[in-house]
């Protein structure tokens, strides 16, 4: 009989945040077993809602989003997203922002329409991991550079001078990242910046995270790259606003535009070929910039993100052998299981072993292209009980390990 086999382009594609671990974890579920999942970033399950002006201006406007809008996104909803860039000093036009399904579409239309066979992007180990196979399923090849656990996570700049080649077309900024938490300084950003200046490279700036933040400040990379340095900058509704299902995302432009063209056409060429983004989802976009910013409640000692990250972090750091850098903003943190404590080979298979034995879902390092199996990262989301509880089932199942 003949076989039906995936294309080859998906050899080497992975997003482990939704891989094995989680398909042994659901059947799991079908059999009756109760999973504590604190592996993914999705708010809703753990008590987050969106704003309720947010959901009036999505049901008020149902009755108008039954046809295709422009494909680049309404035009309300996009002067919407121009207006915000504005208010932080960007020189921002409504024509340079598409609207998308989230972010992640996005990401997928622009590394497609810049990337050639062979092309090489640069991407933070650890990185959020749909950027890494995005640039594979495009035909480019994904070179990593190393954040400095040491040094707060922030990123190697040696280590990034050391990867650039002819080959090299962008550089990805993660910031505030996902999944270390850390926020970058400015001069940290601003290096960054030079360095895609000196060598005539593109900047893809993952800013979703950017009213996530516990600690310090966020500074958008677009600010600091002037007119000179071609910065695409992405942000969305889905963890900020608690909105992770409705698939609400932009990327803006900024930068020599005229330099651009053939890329943008592209980008627009492709925006038109998915007809539009989700159109009920548009109508909260200018809502929720324009509204009271309640992630602000949050994110504050005393505010439930922030109270329960920095519990997680205490919690993590007190099991032997477990350190983990406090995370400065985001949902997650991204513990390091000593080696000399813990001789673990297969980071995937010590994750898949902790959610047989203790029904307890993490994120195992290696799914976030960091290059040793020395790390795993843990969702902060759940209430202060539920999050006790999963720590002392890793701890529980770390012990038997030492």
């Amino acid at each position: 009989m003949a076989s039906y086999d995936q294309a080859e382009r998906l050899r080497g594609v992975r997003y482990d945040v939704r891989g094995p671990n989680l398909v042994e974890a659901q059947q799991m579920e079908a059999r009756g077993e109760r999973i504590l999942k604190l592996n993914i970033g999705n708010l809703a399950p753990f008590g987050f809602r969106a704003p309720e002006s947010m959901l009036r201006s999505l049901v008020e406007n149902l009755v108008d989003a039954e046809g295709y809008s422009d494909s680049r996104g309404i035009f309300a909803a996009r002067t919407a997203v121009m207006n915000y860039y504005q208010s932080h000093g960007l020189d921002v036009d409504v024509d340079q922002v598409w609207l998308g399904n989230g972010v992640s579409e996005l990401i997928s239309m622009v590394l497609q329409s810049m990337i050639d066979p062979g092309d090489e992007i640069l991407i933070p180990a650890p990185d959020y991991p749909l950027w890494t196979a995005q640039v594979t399923l495009s035909g480019g090849t994904a070179v990593h550079y190393l954040a400095d656990e040491t040094n707060e996570w922030i990123p190697d700049l040696d280590d990034i001078r050391s990867k650039i080649t002819e080959r090299t077309r962008a550089i990805v900024i993660i910031n505030p990242n996902n999944p270390t938490g850390a926020v970058y300084p400015e001069s940290h950003v601003q290096a960054m910046v030079d360095l895609a200046r000196e060598h005539g490279l593109v900047l893809l700036s993952d800013e979703i995270y950017e009213k996530i933040i516990y600690q310090g400040s966020h500074i958008h990379t677009a600010s600091l790259a002037g007119t000179d340095v071609l910065t695409l900058t992405f942000s969305g509704l889905s963890k900020a606003y608690r909105a992770c299902g409705w698939r609400a995302g932009w990327v803006v432009a900024t930068g020599p535009l005229h330099k651009a063209e053939s890329l943008l056409e592209g980008l627009t060429l492709l925006a038109n070929m998915r007809m539009c983004p989700n159109v009920p989802a548009q109508h909260t976009i200018q809502t929720a910039l324009g509204g009271y910013q309640s992630i602000g409640d949050l994110v504050q000692p005393g505010g439930r993100m922030y109270d329960q990250l920095m519990l997680a972090a205490d919690l993590l750091n007190d099991i032997p052998g477990v350190s983990c850098v406090p995370a400065k903003a985001a949902l997650y943190l991204f513990p390091r299981l000593d080696p000399a404590v813990y001789h673990i080979e297969d980071d995937e298979a010590w994750a898949l072993d902790l959610l047989r034995k203790q029904k307890l879902l993490v994120g195992h390092g290696t799914g976030f292209n960091w290059p040793y199996p020395d790390h795993f990262r843990l969702v902060a989301l759940p209430e202060e009980e539920t999050l006790r509880e999963g720590v002392r089932r890793l701890a529980a199942h770390l012990e038997t390990l030492r």
